[in-house]
C-alpha cells in the first residue's frame, strides 16, 4: 500500500507545477495569481504597468512559499514524523524547513526593496526608465503612455497570461510570469528566427506552426527578447507592427490553413505517377499552381484541356453552373472528377 507521505508528495508536486505554469484547467477553475488576488491587483485595463508591477511582486511571494507549504502540508499528511516539533525531526527535514524559511524571507526582502520610492526599484520600473526620452520626462510618463495605448481596442494581443504578446501603436510588450519586456517600435527591429510545426494543438484539430521572433532595440539599455505566436496570427502582427520584420534563412511561414493544406497536398501530388487512361490519354498530377473556387472545387486538366464539370463535382448547395476558375494547364487538384470522355477518375 502506498504511504500517505508519497501520495501527498506526488499530489503537491503536480499542484505546484500546475500552479506555476497554469494550464487551461487551472485558469478555468480560477486557480491563478490574477484571480486569487484580483482585489489587490486592480484592473489591467485601467493601469497596465501598475497592475503588472503588483502581479509580478505577489507572484514571487506566492511561488517562494510553495516549499514552506509542502512542509506544513506534510505535518498533516504524515503526523507520525512529528514535523511540528523542530527539535525532534531528522536533520534533512530541519534543513528543508530552514531553506524554505530563508527562501520566503529573501522573497519578502526583495519585494520590499522593489517597493521603495513608489516601486522605483522594481525591474519593470527600470525597464521603463530605459525609455525615458523626449517627450517623456520620467518613467512615470512612459508608464502613462503604455497605459493609454493598452486601453485602445485596436491593439494586437495574443498568448496565455504567462506568455502574452501585446503590440500597441508605439510599443512591443511581452508579459511573462516574473517579468515584463518592452521595446519602443521606432527603436527596434524584429527577426523571424525559427518556425516549429506541431501536429497536435490544444486549440485546434489542425497542425499549428509556432513562430519565434527576436525583438532587438537600438537602445543599449533595452534587453532583447523573443516572442512566440501562431503563424495564423502573423499577418495581423505585421499589420500592427511598424518596425521592420526580417526573415532568417530557411524559415517558411504558413499564414493560413489553406497555405498549409496546399503545401501538404503538393507534396502528396508530387509522389503520384502518370496514369494512362484506357483511351490513351495521359493524366499527370503537377503542383505548379493551384486555384480554388468558392465551392471548394479543384479543376482537372487532361491533355491540356479542362475536364468536364458537372453537378456531381460540386459540393451540396453550390450552383451547377459555377464558372471554373482559371488555372494553368497540368495543374491538377481534384479528389473525384468526371473527364470529358465520361471516364471516372478517383484521385
Amino acid at each position: 500500500m502506498e504511504s500517505p507521505e508519497l501520495n501527498f508528495t506526488l499530489a503537491y508536486i503536480v499542484f505546484s507545477l500546475c500552479f506555476v505554469f497554469t494550464p487551461n484547467e487551472f485558469r478555468t477553475a480560477g486557480l491563478t495569481i490574477q484571480n486569487l488576488f484580483s482585489s489587490w491587483l486592480g484592473s489591467e485595463d485601467v493601469g497596465f504597468t501598475q497592475y503588472h508591477i503588483r502581479r509580478t511582486s505577489i507572484t514571487v511571494l506566492v511561488h517562494s512559499a510553495l516549499p514552506l507549504g509542502y512542509y506544513m502540508g506534510m505535518c498533516i499528511a504524515a503526523p507520525e514524523k512529528n514535523l511540528g516539533y523542530i527539535h525532534q525531526v531528522r536533520d534533512s527535514w530541519r534543513a528543508f524547513l530552514l531553506l524554505s524559511l530563508f527562501l520566503q524571507l529573501a522573497s519578502w526582502t526583495l519585494v520590499i526593496y522593489w517597493s521603495r520610492r513608489h516601486w522605483h526599484n522594481h525591474p519593470m520600473s527600470r525597464a521603463l526608465q530605459a525609455h525615458v526620452q523626449p517627450p517623456h520626462s520620467n518613467w512615470g510618463a512612459v508608464a502613462t503612455s503604455i497605459n493609454t495605448e493598452f486601453r485602445r481596442i485596436d491593439k494586437f494581443a495574443t498568448g496565455a497570461p504567462g506568455a502574452r504578446v501585446i503590440v500597441t501603436d508605439s510599443w512591443v510588450v511581452k508579459v511573462t510570469t516574473y517579468h515584463v519586456y518592452m521595446a519602443l517600435q521606432s527603436d527596434c527591429h524584429v527577426t523571424v528566427t525559427e518556425s516549429r510545426q506541431h501536429q497536435l494543438s490544444p486549440d485546434s484539430v489542425s497542425p499549428a506552426q509556432i513562430l519565434t521572433l527576436r525583438v532587438e532595440s537600438i537602445n543599449p539599455a533595452v534587453r532583447s527578447f523573443d516572442i512566440r505566436l501562431n503563424s495564423t496570427e502573423y499577418a495581423e502582427l505585421r499589420e500592427k507592427l511598424h518596425a521592420p520584420i526580417r526573415n532568417s534563412a530557411n524559415v517558411v511561414i504558413h499564414q493560413t490553413i489553406s497555405e498549409l493544406f496546399l503545401e501538404t497536398f503538393r507534396a502528396q501530388v508530387d509522389l503520384n505517377q502518370p496514369y494512362t487512361l484506357p483511351s490513351g490519354q495521359e493524366l499527370r498530377m503537377s503542383a505548379s499552381s493551384v486555384s480554388v473556387d468558392p465551392c471548394g472545387v479543384f479543376p482537372v486538366w487532361v491533355d491540356g484541356l479542362q475536364a468536364a464539370k458537372t453537378s456531381k463535382d460540386l459540393r451540396p448547395g453550390c450552383p451547377a453552373g459555377s464558372p471554373a476558375p482559371p488555372v494553368e494547364p497540368d495543374s491538377v487538384y481534384w479528389t473525384s472528377v468526371w473527364c470529358a470522355d465520361k471516364t471516372h477518375i478517383q484521385i
